[in-house]
């Protein structure tokens, strides 16, 4: 065998297992979700930091635990309509969850509420809606350790699968979410 073919197979043969391996996980999809936490162990509040990158979980006023985060492809300013990369500013709360995301589990945040939608109906636009904390996309969860260092959601709050996990736990529907710039 030539000795150039014998890198090429290798390179070759590395691209094929991430290739199985992805497609593996794809099919998984984000696993079973953890417990719930005892409710002493509970948020009951969320902070997010959008300059700082920094989401915390309060319990009467103290932190938790904090979370590096990224967010939309365009974070600055607040989301106005439907397709502008925003992550919204205000307060909403976790309204609904979804163990079966394309995104390592993800909990629902309320955006667009009332004012959200008047201003983007007085402007004729969608307001845009869905916006999750989430993990990674599924299959890609080994690359969480570079989650923190770019913005590239659609304006979803993201984290790496193991801080997924751990928030999905701590966070009951009806806790109030605040973002902030």
């Amino acid at each position: 065998m030539p000795r150039f073919l014998k890198p090429l197979a290798l390179l070759a043969l590395i691209a094929l297992g991430l290739f199985a391996y992805t497609q593996v996980m794809l099919r998984v999809g984000s696993g079973t979700p953890p417990p719930m936490a005892p409710a002493s162990e509970q948020a009951d509040a969320i902070f997010v930091d959008k300059s700082d990158r920094i989401m915390t979980l309060l319990r009467d006023g103290d932190v938790i635990t904090t979370y590096p985060i990224a967010l939309g492809d365009a974070p600055t300013g607040h989301k106005t309509q439907e397709g502008d990369e925003r992550t919204p500013t205000g307060t909403y709360e976790i309204d609904w969850r979804n163990e079966n995301s394309i995104a390592h589990l993800s909990l629902h945040i309320s955006y667009p509420n009332a004012d959200d939608i008047a201003q983007a109906e007085a402007r004729g636009v969608s307001p845009g809606g869905n916006i999750m904390i989430h993990g990674i996309l599924n299959g890609w969860g080994w690359l969480g350790f570079l989650n923190p260092m770019w913005d590239w959601t659609n304006g979803c709050i993201a984290v790496n699968n193991t801080a997924m996990r751990e928030i999905w736990s701590r966070v009951p529907n009806g806790t109030p979410i605040t973002i902030q710039e």
